[in-house]
């Protein structure tokens, strides 16, 4: 075909496709109003349905406050920890309905700075869930909803629209505490008020919360970026903010930096560390991290931030070409002592703006909200104070809370005396345990070993290499007959993935004769699944798991019992009898010795 033939047929080619398109249009333009009012009211009803779970909070006095979003049905709330640092014990609280409810602590995380409170009063408060935040991206409409300046002073929060414009962010820590990590950016207007409010999804769907934005110098004025804290690093931390504590965040024990081929490196690490324990060492290049690639420095502090102390992860680590694998149990940023000492110091300081805002901008209005500090006596059993928590009475509801679901499958007070167990392990090995008070033993193919309960238990770490089996089993046995009232030191921790099926655990912490152990709890049947005990914080636990329950009479008892310590593959002990003895532990003991 000739040039000018071909040109002309593409001229008419062209020509046609356009009339196509006028007359496609033509028929699209009839439908666009349509699709466009159909937009707007899924807007309008996505905005009015996540407004109803909005929280607008006031400090002390009527001055000062922020904003929060309702979770659960039963008034659990979240907001920012800078937000609720000055208000004291009890709050008082808006949301849309025009009512002012009382509301009290719960759990602090002053390092992420996320709070959880508890409206008062009611059992049926309109929520929000949390989505999965990691399914956000660049471009997603999105609405902030909460209390700009203060300026629903009839109770109800206001709205600003916009996009998400950056995810997993990393903003570097704020004075001594605040560090947001993997947050997501928004150009929706966050101005000081809307602190600690909901970042929503088109479905109504809490994606993070609002938290710090970047203003004009001239003033405290939204400049179209802001930062919200990721709905999974919540997720993560909502059973830690439940116990009633002041949470830590997660550190690996290791740092890390971007060497000459920019390759993130191991750039120190702790030899008390588990990721040291595990095989990890310095100059390692570190390339997955709980399941992300890791290429940047940031990304692996974005992703280290959203987890609180205790959380185990898998680390991918490269030496010599070859990719290693571990999993890591995270230890906290801080001890236990100095995260108390630093929150006190902050609270007692003179409050200040977040970074990025400016002092001189004209004062905030104040919202009269008659009798703000008035607690009625019905909620005032509500807080006990108690040093490492925020308020211990929410520990105690959940320690006895996840007490409770266990008992459902039997209840072994009554099991005082001597119990013996017969099996063989999964080395074919005959295995007789027998756990008492004033003794305990075991014996496989042969060999004994005994422990006595009133020596240092912390020291009596037979049989060699399991890291203190013994010591394991006889606390697990005074533990489900004594429980937590008796026990020991037993506080609520939170929920982390089990170590064996990744499925959340809630997990209480005892502590008898200067030795911790961690019990972890299905929270989908309230059965024991594993037995952690750690004779010193520096060591690898002795980890037992339980698994093949069975109910012998009203007792619901392992048929397998699975123990592993650091990197010794595990054993698996079938249970074959377990027997209570009617006689006292001394006799029954005898067993064990042979």
């Amino acid at each position: 075909m000739s040039k000018p033939i071909w040109s002309a047929f593409a001229l008419v080619q062209t020509v046609c496709c356009a009339l196509m398109l006028i007359v496609a249009s033509d028929s699209a333009a009839d439908d666009l109003p349509a699709l466009l009012e159909q937009a707007q009211s899924k807007r309008v009803a996505a905005i009015a349905k996540a407004s109803k779970t909005a929280v607008c909070i006031f400090g002390p006095g009527s001055r000062g406050g922020g904003s929060g979003v309702v979770i659960s049905p039963d008034g659990f709330a979240i907001s920012n920890y800078h937000v609720v640092e000055s208000c004291g014990a009890f709050m008082k609280c808006s949301m849309s309905d025009g009512v002012l409810y009382d509301a009290v602590i719960v759990g602090i995380d002053p390092v992420g700075d996320v709070a959880m409170i508890k409206l008062l009063g009611r059992d049926d408060f309109p929520f929000s869930p949390l989505a999965d935040s990691d399914a956000v991206r660049p471009g997603d409409w999105c609405f902030a909803v909460g209390n700009p300046f203060l300026l629903a002073t009839d109770f109800r929060p206001t709205v600003s629209w916009g996009i998400v414009s950056g995810t997993h962010r990393y903003q570097y820590p704020a004075g001594t505490l605040l560090e947001y990590t993997d947050c997501i950016q928004t150009d929706a207007a966050i101005n000081p008020g809307n602190s600690g409010g909901p970042l929503f999804n088109v479905d109504a769907e809490v994606i993070g919360i609002n938290g710090r934005g970047s203003f004009e110098k001239r003033g405290r004025v939204n400049v179209g970026v802001g930062y919200a804290i990721s709905s999974n690093q919540v997720r993560n931390f909502l059973d830690h903010l439940k116990s009633g504590r002041i949470i830590d965040h997660a550190t690996l024990g290791a740092t890390v930096a971007t060497d000459e081929e920019s390759k993130i490196r191991v750039s120190n690490i702790l030899e008390s560390s588990q990721a040291f324990r595990r095989g990890m060492d310095y100059d390692d290049e570190v390339t997955k991290f709980a399941g992300r690639d890791i290429q940047t420095v940031n990304q692996f502090k974005n992703v280290l931030g959203i987890f609180p102390r205790g959380w185990r992860v898998p680390v991918t680590f490269r030496r010599d070409g070859i990719d290693n694998e571990i999993w890591v149990r995270l230890t906290g940023v801080h001890a236990v002592e100095e995260l108390v000492e630093i929150v006190e110091g902050e609270k007692k300081k003179p409050e200040e703006p977040p970074k990025g805002d400016k002092p001189g901008a004209p004062e905030l209005p104040k919202v009269q909200v008659a009798d703000s500090n008035a607690v009625p006596s019905a909620f005032k059993h509500m807080f006990i104070k108690r040093a490492g928590f925020t308020n211990y009475f929410f520990n105690l509801q959940n320690r006895d809370r996840v007490w409770q679901a266990f008992l459902e499958h039997g209840d072994f007070s009554k099991q005082e005396f001597a119990w013996r167990l017969k099996g063989v392990d999964s080395l074919n090995r005959n295995v007789t345990i027998v756990l008492g008070d004033s003794e305990s033993g075991i014996q496989v193919d042969g060999r004994s070993y005994v422990l006595d309960p009133e020596s240092d238990l912390d020291n009596q770490l037979d049989p060699p290499k399991t890291g203190g089996l013994l010591v394991a089993l006889h606390l697990w046995r005074k533990m489900l007959i004594e429980g937590p009232e008796k026990f020991g030191d037993v506080e609520y921790l939170g929920s982390v993935p089990s170590p064996m099926t990744r499925e959340l655990n809630d997990v209480l912490v005892a502590t008898r004769s200067v030795v911790e152990s961690n019990l972890m709890f299905s929270k989908s049947t309230g059965k024991l699944s594993s037995f952690e005990m750690y004779p010193d914080a520096n060591v690898d636990p002795c980890e037992l798991f339980f698994d093949d329950y069975q109910i012998d009479e009203d007792l619901t008892v392992p048929g397998k019992i699975t123990y592993r310590f650091g990197v010794e593959s595990p054993v698996d002990i079938v249970v074959e009898r377990i027997e209570f003895l009617e006689d006292k532990s001394e006799a029954a003991d005898a067993d064990a010795k042979q």
